[in-house]
Formats: structure tokens, C-alpha cells, sequence
């Protein structure tokens, strides 16, 4: 309550009592778990009994929870209440196991259920690169560079390079070959097609319906998007970073640093 209230080691700006109440309220039923099974300081919760916590829900309720806890703790520890903090590598999308870089476990879940080379390559730039589903959809095949490692991603006039690691540089490759194979007579100069697409005169891109349907039920574009750039937010609160990285504007990119470390930031401006 002290440190919300801005008077912890570091000062902050005081939250009201409504935002606490409300942070309380989610934390209550995990902390009162917590307390029918003998647990008598917060020292002695383990990274077991976080994911634990937090498994159990879905949706947005999971989001709140984890995000909730990560701040408490986050907390404790920037105060030395306690000395390992057992929230430091908990995902806060509903998918678990998401690493901070490349997030392998969420890829392989998804790619046991996706297969095809158009899906592949869409969820490795959407859960790898945070790339928004309408700039895959129309983003164009003279854009990707395999050599160079790189995809062009323009917005307007503005320009956001993507920088392909090894994984995504794979799928691009896959998708490429596949695409030249299937519709060898293509003029479309959208890098995905479909079989609607591909020799349409009029040359479309895919519809976003499109990009959508080929995530397995349950997953979207948007929240892939969202739970990569936040994880990253919780490994690194540098919103410079963040907009290098993913090329998002400075208020986006505050927002999602003001989510993932809300003490921090109490006084940068919202």
C-alpha cells in the first residue's frame, strides 16, 4: 500500500484508492490461496506456485492476474522485501511459456497445429516481430530481402525495417517456394496470395479474414501482437527500444512499459 501510495524507497506519484482497490481485488483470492496453504510471508512463494496461480485462469482474467502479481512482486523486490523475484519470466498472455526474444514454446504449440507455409511464415512475424496483420497482408514481395535479412515494412511515409532471424528467415524461404511452385504465372506483388489471390487480374491482397483463419481457434492476430511487444516491455522498460524494435509510436510504446512496470513509471507522463 505505501509503495502505491508513493512512499516507497523511490518516490512516486500516489496512485488513488480506487486503482488499488481494484489491484487488491485481483490479487486477493490468489493471496488467500496462498495463505490456506500455510504460506505466511511472501518470501516463500516459488515460480511453481506463480504459474500455478495464474494457470488455472484465461482470457483476461489470466492477463490481470499475471500483470497484477509481476507488479507485486516487482514491488517487493525494489523495496528488498524480497530477493529473487519468482514473477520474472511469467508471460502475461493467456499462451504460456513465451520467452522474451524468440518465443520458441509459443511457436512450436502453434506450428503443431499450423502447417501449411502461408501460416507458418504469418505467425512467425506476428509472435516473433509483433508485424500487424494488415501491414502482412499487404506488405509486397519486393520488400523482403532473403540475402540482406531483412523485411520493409511502409506505413505512409514512414518505414519500419524488420530485421529476420534465423526462424522467420526459414519460413519466408518455405513460403517463397511454395508460392513459386504453386502459382508459377503470378503477377501479384503482394508477398501472401491465395488461391483467390494469385492470378486475380486485379491483383488484391489477402483479406484479413484470411490471415486470421489460419491461427488455430482461440488465437488471434492482435493478441499474439499485444503479448509479444508487453513480454518484451517486462524484460526491457525502454520505450526507445520498443519502438526500434517493433516500429510503434513513443505513446504506444508507453503504454505498454506504463503495463508491464506500473511503479516505474508512476511518474512519467501518461
Amino acid at each position: 500500500m505505501a509503495v502505491l501510495r508513493g512512499q516507497g524507497r523511490r518516490q512516486g506519484e500516489a496512485r488513488s484508492y480506487d486503482g488499488i482497490r481494484r489491484y487488491l481485488v485481483a490479487l486477493e483470492p490468489t493471496l488467500a490461496a496462498w495463505t490456506a496453504a500455510n504460506v505466511t510471508t511472501l518470501r516463500e512463494i516459488t515460480q511453481d506456485q506463480v504459474e500455478k496461480a495464474v494457470n488455472g485462469l484465461s482470457g483476461h482474467a489470466r492477463r490481470q492476474l499475471a500483470i497484477c502479481l509481476r507488479s507485486l512482486f516487482n514491488a517487493l523486490k525494489r523495496e528488498r522485501v524480497i530477493f529473487l523475484d519468482p514473477t520474472r519470466h511469467l508471460p502475461v498472455g493467456d499462451l504460456t511459456g513465451v520467452p522474451w526474444s524468440v518465443p520458441s514454446d509459443v511457436l512450436a504449440s502453434l506450428l503443431d497445429r499450423v502447417t501449411t507455409p502461408l501460416g507458418r511464415l504469418v505467425i512467425a512475424l506476428v509472435a516473433v516481430h509483433a508485424v500487424p496483420g494488415n501491414d502482412i497482408r499487404t506488405v509486397r514481395t519486393t520488400n523482403l530481402s532473403l540475402a540482406r535479412g531483412t523485411l520493409e515494412i511502409h506505413r505512409g511515409l514512414l518505414r519500419h525495417t524488420v530485421y529476420l532471424e534465423e526462424f522467420t528467415h526459414q519460413m519466408a524461404t518455405e513460403w517463397l517456394t511454395y508460392r513459386h511452385r504453386r502459382w508459377p504465372a503470378s503477377t501479384n506483388p503482394h508477398l501472401l496470395v491465395s488461391q483467390k489471390t494469385a492470378l486475380d487480374p486485379d491483383q488484391p491482397a489477402v483479406s484479413i479474414g484470411l490471415l486470421q483463419g489460419v491461427l488455430p481457434k482461440g488465437v488471434t492476430l492482435e493478441g499474439l501482437r499485444q503479448d509479444r511487444i508487453l513480454n518484451e516491455a517486462f524484460e526491457n522498460a525502454d520505450p526507445l527500444k520498443l519502438m526500434r524494435l517493433f516500429g510503434i509510436t513513443e505513446q504506444t510504446a508507453m503504454r505498454y512499459v506504463a503495463a508491464a512496470h506500473p511503479e516505474r513509471t508512476a511518474k512519467l507522463p501518461r
